[in-house]
């Protein structure tokens, strides 16, 4: 290529970035977007009977007992009557169950409340506690055990262990963290992804060996330049929770309403003005970030993904290759991952794993007790991946023994007494969602599959299928939910507790398809904690002054509307007041744009804090706040909390209930200044 023709190249690599434009979607796919369904394949044997309830009942964690209730007709009932019959019926407990102020609105209809506390009525005026003496201050200003004492008084209750309690509540990112009630003493089965889940692994030197392995098969297969044997891969320029825009070369961060707040193209950033017409004033309607050219970084893998994509497209802007000029982004991509996925089949990864664990994968004194301690609590344990046998093998015996071992010991694969149930090469998302997956047993002893004939031959066991199923092996390759339902002999799924790092594949589709209840891992969590902390004084400042623009805007307000009714003189006089309001806006929107920028800038140089974007939650965020019961650092962390854990919510409140909380809002009943 002339160097004239790679300079005119330059000139116009912003027409490159504006190519092919994504078609719109269509209204089935907004629809089922919109709604959150998705499409369910029951058993026949599943169906529920329309003329008679029957409802389950567990006695323990292995055994349960079925009662047939009344023949329920179509006429109504009476309240009385009603009520008499369903008096009858059993307490069904569930996952979802923890305390019975859960189910405040439930008893509001069953017995309404005509008085308050104490036999009054709650007033947000009443800050007496129950000995008349006022309840000034937050529970927190009392150090150690009567930190909670005005809350206690207020309330009426009398507490023998708020002695015990210590002076602060220690945080950690070893705390497992709760978006939606879960009692562990309902969870029958746990089970757990490997790779980022049970497995960590060394950065940046376990990606080393994709990202090397890769740049070796685009160069000598693929026939790409040779100077993408120089890429350097940089782990740190990444987070989860982006989007891959493979039709154009792009990266963005988005916000939970679908708004683009970054995007780079390659590793140069896109002005502000070329973002909003890529993305938002080019479409009739908002983007939903789903279609095929989109691809979602849900997980550490796909860092690699990302940084060698990112230099492809620096090299075809800016180099001198024929050959990439005939190359379109989105073709490069689908190149990328087909080389980085052959890295993970073809032994690239996994010999180089196997010669030296060490380097790679990080030993958890807390795996093996944490696994064995679910188990003698009763609890089924299930390992469910989409690595293969021989590197599942690999992984599981340095994890277990603590050390590199040597092939007989490897063969005897001793790691499997901590399983109930091993399934390898499940090829998730299908897994949970597809029924018609074969299932395949796997030998551990050299790792042959054999068939099976899966739901079939455990009903033909008869009675305890699955367990006389099992006992032939519990080793297995592919299949699908049922297999695993079935085998575990569980029926319902928010019995199931799965846990792993891969936000779509482990989390969303299990919980949304499945009803699995889901617990998400990211060891990215313990360093946005520790950022977080350290500019939690800069946080505060930043949303005092957005509650401070938001009040000087409620009060121009207030004054435009006075000046439809007030005289010559005294308008010119509110004109002024709203001037002077306009400055000081204009100042507040100064400081708090640098502060902003500062505070981001903390938690990562270009894409900012993970879980938000701009002030809104990010897409991530959002998706891990709606799918993900439980969230933490790393799966052991699970271990730390007993298997009669309940674990609570915080609590949420909409933007009203938000500004009613605050420390100088004053209610004013509907009332207008």
């Amino acid at each position: 290529m002339h160097a004239s023709t790679a300079s005119f190249k330059s000139r116009v690599i912003h027409f490159a970035m504006t190519g092919a434009i994504p078609p719109a979607l269509s209204s089935l796919t907004v629809a089922l977007l919109a709604t959150g369904s998705s499409s369910l394949t029951m058993r026949s044997s599943m169906t529920p009977l329309i003329n008679t309830a029957f409802l389950s009942v567990r006695t323990d964690r292995t055994t349960r007992r079925t009662l047939s209730s009344h023949s329920l007709s179509s006429r109504s009932f009476t309240s009385q009557t009603s009520s008499k019959l369903f008096s009858t019926l059993p307490d069904e407990t569930s996952s979802y169950d923890i305390d019975t102020d859960e189910d405040a609105e439930q008893s509001l209809a069953e017995k309404p409340v005509v008085s308050g506390i104490n036999g009054r009525l709650p007033s947000s005026a009443d800050d007496n506690d129950i000995n008349g003496n006022k309840a000034n201050g937050d529970a927190n200003d009392y150090a150690g055990p009567r930190r909670f004492a005005p809350l206690l008084d207020k309330m009426n209750l009398s507490l023998a262990s708020l002695q015990d309690l210590p002076a602060h509540r220690p945080i950690s990112s070893d705390d497992v963290f709760c978006n939606r009630e879960l009692r562990l003493d309902n969870i029958r089965a746990i089970g757990f992804d490997m790779d980022y889940t049970l497995a960590q692994y060394h950065q940046p030197k376990f990606d080393q060996l994709a990202f090397d392995g890769a740049k070796e098969k685009l160069v000598h297969s693929l026939g790409y330049p040779a100077e993408v044997l120089d890429f350097e891969y940089d782990h740190t320029y990444w987070v989860r929770g982006l989007i891959i825009d493979t039709q154009r070369g792009n990266f963005l961060k988005i916000d939970r309403h679908k708004y683009v707040r970054v995007a780079y193209h390659g590793f140069q950033p896109i002005s502000s003005k070329m973002r909003k017409y890529l993305y938002s004033r080019t479409f009739n309607k908002v983007p939903s970030f789903t279609e095929r050219a989109f691809v979602n970084m849900d997980t550490l893998f796909q860092h690699v993904d990302a940084h060698l994509f990112a230099s492809l497209v620096e090299l075809k802007d800016f180099g001198e290759h024929e050959f990439l000029d005939g190359k379109t982004y989105e073709e490069m991509y689908r190149q990328v991952r087909e080389c980085i996925d052959l890295c993970h089949r073809d032994g690239v990864i996994k010999d180089e794993v196997a010669r030296d664990p060490e380097k790679h994968l990080v030993l958890d004194d807390g795996l093996l007790p944490m696994l064995r301690g679910f188990r003698d609590a009763g609890v089924k344990v299930f390992l469910l991946t989409n690595s293969y046998w021989e590197y599942t093998v690999t992984a599981m015996n340095y994890l277990y023994h603590e050390k590199k071992v040597d092939e007989e010991l490897q063969k005897k694969n001793e790691w499997l007494e901590l399983f109930d149930l091993v399934v390898v090469g499940s090829c998730k998302p299908a897994y949970l969602t597809d029924p018609y997956l074969n299932l395949f047993r796997v030998e551990p002893e050299d790792g042959s599959l054999r068939n099976t004939d899966g739901l079939f031959e455990i009903e033909a066991l008869g009675e305890n299928g699955a367990a006389k199923f099992l006992e032939k092996g519990k080793t297995f390759q592919g299949g699908n939910w049922n297999h695993l339902q079935a085998m575990l002999d569980i029926g319902a799924g928010e019995e199931i507790l799965y846990v792993g790092d891969h936000l779509y594949a482990d989390v969303l589709r299990s919980k949304r398809a499945l009803g699995w209840r889901s617990c998400f891992i990211m060891p990215e969590l313990s360093e946005e904690m520790r950022i977080f902390q350290k500019q939690l004084d800069l946080r505060k400042s930043i949303m005092g002054l957005r509650r401070l623009r938001d009040e000087l805007g409620s009060y121009a307000d207030a004054l435009r509307r006075e000046m439809e009714s007030a005289c010559a003189s005294e308008s010119r006089e509110l004109e002024k007041r709203l001037e002077q309001i306009q400055v000081d806006d204009g100042k507040v929107k100064d400081k708090l744009t640098e502060a902003h920028r500062e505070y981001h800038s903390a938690f990562h140089p270009r894409w900012g804090q993970m879980f938000v974007a701009g002030y809104q939650d990010s897409r991530f965020g959002y998706f891990v706040k709606n799918y993900a019961c439980l969230y933490t650092s790393k799966a052991t962390n699970l271990g730390l909390a007993s298997t009669s854990r309940a674990f609570r919510t915080s609590g949420e409140l909409l933007p009203h209930d938000n500004l009613l909380s605050g420390k100088f809002s004053e209610f004013v009943d509907g009332e207008v200044a």
